[in-house]
């Protein structure tokens, strides 16, 4: 299986797990916090949803058709960037970013609103995968001068540096992965304080 669909396929299968998680999770559970200075687990689901919507897949798809974007460069990667994708996946560790208006997400108003964020996200992975696919892996002799053009398009990630549509494809997917560790935090933390 390509890199492009084993990504999508295992993109599938947490969203999945999201959304099961979500049928036995109550709304007061989404919206309690553990302390004033953390996300409830409805702020982690908004976090991932407007991520991947607004970040992720829309430089993905700038990084496609750069239509003369001046996001668009020919930027690589930073340290961090490499490792992580070599490794496939975030480092364990927890990531704290003080709070504020810009990166703080919103709480959720229902939980429909958390599972139709959900699918669309994967509604559009599933959307850019064929054009991810034709650009990055064709038959190597048929690839175009203007394949190879767009794989080197990057669009800048505040960390790891110029990303390419497909690092940016995969971002969403290893981002997602990153957050069951907090997801599992929080529901421990809910149990403890909930019994």
């Amino acid at each position: 299986m390509s890199i492009v669909k084993e990504t999508l396929a295992r993109f599938e299968e947490t969203v999945d797990g999201y959304i099961r998680d979500l049928e036995g999770t109550s709304l007061d559970q989404l919206l309690w916090k553990p302390a004033d200075d953390e996300w409830s687990l409805g702020q982690m689901y908004m976090h991932l949803i407007r991520s991947a919507q607004f970040m992720h897949l829309r430089n993905a798809a700038l990084c496609l058709k750069p239509d003369g974007s001046p996001e668009v460069s020919l930027a690589g990667k930073t340290e961090q960037g490499e490792n992580v994708f070599k490794a496939g996946s975030f480092p364990p560790i927890r990531i704290r970013v003080a709070p504020s208006p810009q990166y703080t997400p919103p709480q959720p108003e229902s939980k429909e609103q958390i599972v139709d964020g959900l699918r669309e996200t994967l509604r559009r992975m599933a959307e850019i995968e064929p054009a991810i696919t034709a650009a990055f892996e064709p038959d190597i002799r048929s690839r175009s001068e203007s394949d190879e053009e767009i794989v080197r398009h990057t669009v800048l990630h505040p960390q790891f540096g110029g990303l390419n549509a497909l690092e940016w494809f995969r971002l969403v997917e290893m981002h997602y992965r990153h957050h069951l560790r907090q997801k599992s935090r929080l529901d421990d933390a809910w149990r403890d304080a909930h019994e």
